[in-house]
């Protein structure tokens, strides 16, 4: 029961994360760069306040190793986290909350399964059949005629993919995930002089309302979203935390339906029906073998 409640919530605040970012900009309330700005503030003030909470909870057990208190992230992967953020937001200018969800995901899974292919990952027939199929399914969302408005839009959200994905590769060998996410939120902030920069000119257009929802993308979407997933990953098997995060683009989508009353395309449908179920017969095969 209790890894089914973190997991739920931990989906929940992932795909709240793209309805915020979408809910901003779509409405005007704030700029992508703000936003960004604002994100990687608030979500660094949160993670640090949880780091600090965690690493005292370890102390006072007399858990707390000297190689968990080493796992500080890198700046290799501060830069991946800053690229993801900053084409998430920029992207979604122009996205539906459901479509950007589905690029991001699927740029992901793709980036991390083409990484396996290229250490000469062992693959069987079907699930090079599923990454074929995964793959057409993408190269059809991106088409402009298909289920995307924008060319740019898409291509900056498949960037902040394979930018998480990139993030996602490198924290497979961190000891503890929440400091890497946590050190890598404040190194990040080394980037935010040069965002201000851009966002300055349009500091006039920022509103009470685009603050709040960054605010809450950072702290709540990313900042708590992350540490609860990060409790509810051992208690769940590998298979199962790969398959549940298929729901997030559904997710994301049917929160853009009933928040920002988009619709729901039938290019979408063909295409996120393709990608999620290529992907969930990947995930399930890799592990039956």
């Amino acid at each position: 029961m209790k890894a089914t409640l973190y997991t739920l919530i931990a989906l929940i605040a992932f795909a709240a994360n793209s309805l915020f970012c979408r809910m901003a900009l779509a409405q005007g309330y704030i700029d992508p760069w703000n936003f960004t700005i604002i994100r990687l503030l608030s979500g660094a003030a949160c993670l640090g306040i949880i780091m600090g909470v965690y690493s005292y909870n370890l102390k006072r057990k007399g858990a707390f190793n000297r190689e968990i208190l080493n796992d500080r992230g890198s700046w290799r992967s501060s830069i991946t986290l800053l690229v993801y953020a900053l084409s998430f937001s920029i992207a979604y200018v122009e996205l539906d909350t459901g479509t950007g969800a589905l690029i991001l995901f699927s740029a992901v899974q793709l980036t991390m399964i083409g990484w396996g292919i290229y250490k000469k990952e062992q693959l069987s027939a079907l699930q090079w059949a599923a990454f074929i199929v995964a793959l057409g399914g993408f190269v059809y969302l991106m088409l402009p005629s298909a289920a995307v408005p924008s060319v740019l839009g898409a291509s900056l959200m498949a960037l902040s993919g394979v930018a998480w994905g990139i993030y996602s590769i490198r924290g497979k060998v961190c000891v503890s995930p929440l400091r890497t996410t946590g050190f890598n939120f404040i190194r990040s902030l080394v980037a935010v002089p040069i965002l201000l920069l851009v966002g300055m000119s349009y500091i006039k257009t920022v509103s009470i309302e685009g603050v709040l929802l960054a605010c809450a993308s950072g702290a709540i979407a990313s900042g708590v979203g992350y540490s609860i997933w990060y409790v509810a990953m051992p208690l769940l098997k590998s298979t199962q935390a790969a398959v549940v995060q298929l729901c997030v683009p559904v997710l994301a989508a049917v929160a853009g339906v009933l928040f920002l009353s988009e619709q729901l395309t039938v290019e979408f449908v063909i295409a996120s029906s393709l990608i999620l179920g290529a992907v969930l017969v990947f995930i399930l095969n890799k592990h039956k073998a």
